[in-house]
């Protein structure tokens, strides 16, 4: 790693700029890739990131969420004490983005969680040629195909209409997994109204905000009647709380690009296992990378194992970073 950019116990520090990448801990100048919690934490005094991302924070955390905050647009560029900062579309959830720096000559890309497949509700990955690229793993093992999601949003449409009795209860992150499937289902022309958990309503409600349509959507608490039929998006910790006790007949479904793994779904208890990720596969990590055509890449956050011994046959100078206190769960 190059040494103005270096590993300290909050993250990611850049020291000519004095600012980190995605701090695990509060400090004073933090630069944000996107508003999931583990990469987005509270109490930290100042914070630059994308729109979007700033104003997720603060529905999340109100109050807590910074200090003070300055938003940045994708492309745009500013000089923080002589390095260059850009944010660039990640491709993961809505606000996602790539941090671009740029000191002494030398560009490196902090990749932040990305994927590559198109979704409605957020900007396309973009490809930035530099001399460093500091990519997430989460899927980095060759077993690792993620499916059409069409396809797999329409077993949820099957399912409903094959078991018409029953109400479907499927289990979804609040950000950005939650709005890609009600948007996959709107493009499959499932029009009826969906059901949202309460904890899913005011991050559903933002995207709305930002001209995303989601069609017809309602807090689970209005459903009093239940005819079968019925689809209720919840938190996954939800599918199996005292919450989800109150609707009988169910079958289960959870979307995340674990369901891959029949241990998992055996563990969850889930009926429905629907593979739709929100971070790049192992050929989208590979191809990313061919794309960007580092002279180093480092890995972060994930399986680093398999895609540093791939890297290393291919002649790439590539270490891992061990990054600690980035989760998987919203994948």
């Amino acid at each position: 790693m190059k040494k103005w950019l270096i590993k300290r116990k909050s993250g990611l520090f850049c020291e000519p700029g004095n600012f980190y990448i995605d701090p695990i801990r509060p400090v004073e100048k933090a630069l944000i890739t996107h508003a999931h919690t583990d990469h987005a934490r509270p109490n930290n005094k100042k914070i630059l990131a994308t729109k979007e991302t700033i104003d997720i924070m603060k529905i999340r955390y109100q109050e807590n969420y910074c200090k003070t905050k300055q938003k940045i647009s994708y492309g745009e560029s500013i000089n923080m004490s002589g390095v260059k900062v850009k944010f660039i579309p990640a491709g993961h959830i809505l606000g996602s983005a790539q941090i671009l720096l740029e000191y002494k000559g030398e560009t490196v890309v902090i990749s932040g969680d990305y994927k590559r497949k198109r979704d409605k509700t957020c900007l396309p990955f973009e490809v930035n040629n530099c001399n460093t690229f500091i990519t997430e793993a989460t899927f980095a093992l060759p077993v690792f195909t993620h499916p059409n999601d069409k396809l797999e949003a329409k077993k949820i449409i099957d399912s409903i209409n094959n078991n018409s009795a029953q109400t479907h209860l499927i289990g979804v992150y609040a950000l950005g997994k939650c709005q890609r499937l009600i948007c996959l289902l709107r493009d499959l022309g499932f029009n009826k109204t969906i059901y949202l958990h309460g904890a899913l309503i005011k991050i559903s409600e933002y995207y709305v905000s930002e001209e995303i349509k989601l069609g017809a959507i309602k807090n689970a608490s209005e459903l009093k009647d239940f005819n079968g039929g019925e689809l209720i998006l919840c938190p996954p910790s939800a599918l199996h709380d005292r919450w989800s006790q109150k609707f009988k007949d169910t079958v289960k479904g959870f979307v995340s690009g674990w369901m891959t793994i029949k241990q998992r779904i055996k563990q969850k208890n889930i009926n429905l296992p629907i593979v739709i990720s929100d971070h790049a596969d192992w050929k989208e990590l590979t191809d990313t990378i061919k794309e960007v055509s580092p002279e180093k890449v480092l890995v972060t956050h994930g399986r680093d194992e398999a895609l540093l011994s791939f890297l290393n046959k291919k002649g790439y100078k590539c270490e891992s970073l061990n990054l600690l206190g980035f989760e998987d769960e919203d994948d």
